[in-house]
C-alpha cells in the first residue's frame, strides 16, 4: 500500500493529496479516483467526504487520491481548477508506481467539491489552466466526473450564493463572472461524462443545481447517468453509519448504493 502526502504548490502546506494506492495484485491495472470535498470553498471537509469515501471506492478497484485545494479566501478562481489540474497531471505522471491506467482518471465531488468536479469536466481546456501548467492538452480531462449534491448554478435564483462568494472572493460578482464559474453554463461538446447523485429535498443545495445541469447535459448531446433520492440531508456522503455522524438520515441503506452504482457507471466509460 502506498500511503503519503504530495504537495501540489511549492512552499504551501495547504494544497495536497492524499495518496491511497493499493499493492498491484498481478497484471491488474486500476482505475483512480480523485476525491475532492466539499466546504462551500470556505473549508475542506476532509472527516467525512474525503478519506472515507476514497476507501469506499478502493474494494471496486480504483486507488484514491483526496485533494485539498485553496478554501478560506487563500486563492481564488481559477486557482482551485488549476490545482485539480495539478492533480490529475500528477497522478497521470506517476500512473505506474500507483498501478493505473492514466486513461481511467475520475473525480468525485461533493457540494462545493462537487462544483469543482464538474469544473474540471467542463473546463479542463481553460487557457488559465494552461498558462500555468506544461502538460499536453486535455492530459487533465477526467474520464468520467461524479458529482454528488453539488453546487452548480451561480445565476439561477436558487443559486448557492455563499460557495460562489467564497470561490470569487466578491460580495458582489458581475453576471459575467458568475456565469463564468455557472457549470451549466460551461458544457459543451468537450464536456467529460457526468454521474450526479441528489436528495430531492436537500435544504442546503437545492436539487435544481443538478436538474438544471441535466438540462444542458441533454441539449449538449452529452450522455449522462443521474439518481436521485427522495429523503435526505444535504451532506450524506457515503449514505451509511461510517459517515452518519449522530444524524440517522445520514445513513440510509438504499442512498449508500451510490457508490456501487456510480463504480458501475465508471466501468462503461
Amino acid at each position: 500500500m502506498i500511503y503519503k502526502r504530495v504537495y501540489l504548490r511549492e512552499n504551501d502546506p495547504d494544497i495536497f493529496l492524499e495518496v491511497i494506492a493499493p499493492d498491484k495484485v498481478g497484471d491488474y491495472v486500476r482505475k483512480a479516483i480523485l476525491v475532492i470535498p466539499g466546504g462551500g470553498y470556505g473549508a475542506v471537509c476532509s472527516d467525512r467526504e474525503g478519506e472515507p469515501i476514497a476507501l469506499a471506492f478502493l474494494p471496486y478497484g480504483f486507488s484514491a487520491f483526496v485533494l485539498h485545494y485553496s478554501v478560506g479566501g487563500k486563492r481564488f478562481y481559477p486557482a482551485q481548477l488549476i490545482e485539480t489540474s495539478l492533480a490529475i497531471k500528477h497522478i497521470k505522471d506517476n500512473a505506474e508506481e500507483y498501478g493505473i491506467d492514466k486513461d481511467k482518471v475520475f473525480t468525485v465531488g461533493f457540494s462545493a467539491g462537487g462544483h469543482l468536479s464538474g469544473s474540471i469536466a467542463t473546463m479542463w481546456h481553460k487557457k488559465e489552466v494552461y498558462d500555468e501548467i506544461d502538460m499536453p492538452y486535455g492530459y487533465n480531462k477526467p474520464a468520467g466526473s461524479m458529482l454528488i449534491y453539488p453546487v452548480i448554478s451561480g445565476v439561477k435564483e436558487f443559486s448557492h450564493v455563499g460557495s460562489f462568494y467564497n470561490l470569487l472572493g466578491e460580495d458582489n460578482p458581475t453576471e459575467e463572472k458568475k456565469n463564468e464559474v455557472s457549470i451549466e453554463m460551461n458544457v459543451d461538446e468537450k464536456t467529460s461524462p457526468m454521474f450526479i447523485m441528489h436528495t430531492s429535498n436537500d435544504q442546503v443545495v437545492d436539487i435544481r443545481h443538478s436538474l438544471c445541469l441535466c438540462d444542458a447535459l441533454a441539449k449538449a448531446g452529452k450522455t449522462f447517468e443521474i439518481h436521485i433520492y427522495p429523503d435526505a440531508p444535504h451532506g450524506v456522503a457515503l449514505g451509511n453509519d461510517i459517515t452518519k455522524c449522530g444524524n440517522e438520515k445520514y445513513s440510509q441503506e438504499t442512498i449508500a448504493k451510490w457508490v456501487e452504482a456510480a463504480a458501475m457507471w465508471a466501468e462503461k466509460i
